[in-house]
Order: C-alpha cells, then structure tokens, then sequence
C-alpha cells in the first residue's frame, strides 16, 4: 500500500506542480523574496542516515544543497531578488564544534554559487563579526559576480534585523557628522528615507513576500525593517524537504492576496 501511495504521488505531484505554474500571474508575483531557510537541524533528527547520522551539519549541508532549486524556480518564476538567511548574528555564539562545521558549508555553498556564473551575489550583515577567511570569501564573491545579470542573490550572514537598524542609524549619523552638521541638524536629518539608504539592502526593493519553512511562524529578526509591508507565507516543511510545489503554492498564495501594504 505504502509504495501505491508513493508511485501515485510520484505521477500526481508533477501534474499538480504543472497545473499551479500554469495558474500564476506573473504581473502580479513578487519581485522580491526573502526566504528563512529553517529546520535543518530538526530534519537531520527526523530524517537519520544509513549510518545513523542525525548531525547538525548533515542537516545544513543537504538544506545549502537546496538553495541552487530555489534560485532556479526564481528565475523561472521571474522573481528578479532573493534574500536568503544563512547565519544569524546569535548563531556565532553556538558552540564552537557546531558553529565551524555550518561557517565551512556556508563557505563552500557561496564559492558554489559564485562558480556558476549565474547570479549576482550580495553578501549583508554584520560580515565584520565572522572569521576573516570567510570575510574573504564573501568579499570575493561579491567582487566576482557583480553585475552578473539574472537573480540578485542577498546571502544574509552574521544577520540581525535589530544590528541592522542600529548600523544603519550610526552610519547615518557618521556621514551627517562628517559633513560637518551640527548634533541637532543630524537629529532633523535622521528620517524613514536616510535609514532606508544605510541599511544592508540598500537601493534594492523591499521584499514583497517572506517565506520560511519549518512551520515556525515568526520572523525572528529577518529584515524587520524591509518587510514592515511583506506577505508572509509559513510552510510545514522542513527546508531540505522544501519542494518546487511548495514554493509555487507561496507565490499562488502572494498572488491571490490583495496588499494593503500596510494599512
């Protein structure tokens, strides 16, 4: 019974995947998305190796093997910006035979990317808090692949929503400071635009549409100030078992919404 059920999904699924494509509205998709790419982990536990291997870093090696599908399904669904959140600024603080293993998969899952010529990648978040061999791959990536044309990749490491609106107010502040205006004229100066222009994201648009997987329903810190006005979709899924279906169901679900953009 069980391999009748697996061979009729096996036949179903793509008609079903196929049928959602058909169904989207393009004029009316996101143009940016941010995806939290949660529950590796937890699908390492649930999902243990022949060898018994149940490891954090299994789990986060085969959820970086499944961000090249998500860049795929992107383009071919015309989503030209996708931030992806691969490292939290608290996970640096994980232990150290934890945190080595995903900093070495985060570094390898970028020069991978870059080594395929596709997309232009964008590294953001507090870079300078990482290893310097790692800064050195983010810096090299982002050298490399500028104005590669195609999907704006946002790798976001080292990430904290809240840093990120505390970095941006200081650099706004730096630069006011510079040019030589007094405290009080920098305190007329601070506003909703001159943020916008010191944040990580910087001269990109706001994400219409956050994704995360894992069935968590929280942002957990991810571009606060830039999704202030997204659409949000939750998925059960753990990122690993996340599927070209699911993703489509996200961008069908975004395109039968109607925005309020906030209010």
């Amino acid at each position: 019974m069980l391999n009748l059920k697996l061979a009729l999904k096996s036949v179903l699924y793509p008609l079903y995947e196929r049928r959602i494509f058909r169904s989207l509205d393009f004029a009316q998709t996101p143009h940016h998305i941010g995806v939290i790419l949660d529950g590796n982990r937890r699908w390492s536990k649930a999902n243990p190796s022949i060898d018994g291997d149940t490891s954090s870093a299994r789990g986060h090696k085969v959820g970086a093997s499944k961000i090249v599908n998500l860049l795929d399904w992107s383009e071919e669904t015309q989503v030209k910006v996708v931030t992806l959140w691969l490292l939290s600024n608290q996970n640096l603080h994980r232990p150290a035979d934890e945190l080595a293993p995903l900093l070495k998969i985060i570094s390898e899952t970028i020069q991978e990317l870059v080594a395929r010529r596709r997309w232009e990648i964008r590294p953001v978040g507090s870079l300078e808090l990482l290893p310097l061999d790692l800064q050195e791959t983010l810096k090299q990536a982002a050298i490399t692949t500028k104005g590669i044309p195609g999907v704006v990749v946002n790798v976001a490491i080292g990430y904290g929503g809240r840093r990120e609106i505390a970095d941006a107010v200081k650099s706004l502040i730096l630069d006011k400071s510079h040019a030589g205006l007094t405290p009080s004229e920098i305190a007329a100066a601070v506003s909703v635009d001159e943020i916008s222009k010191h944040l990580y994201t910087a001269g990109l648009p706001d994400p219409d549409l956050v994704i995360r997987t894992s069935g968590e329903q929280r942002l957990g810190g991810f571009l606060l100030w830039q999704s202030a006005n997204s659409e949000f979709y939750f998925c059960e899924a753990y990122w690993p078992d996340f599927r070209r279906v699911d993703f489509l169901r996200a961008l069908r679900a975004y395109s039968e919404r109607h925005r309020r953009h906030g209010i």
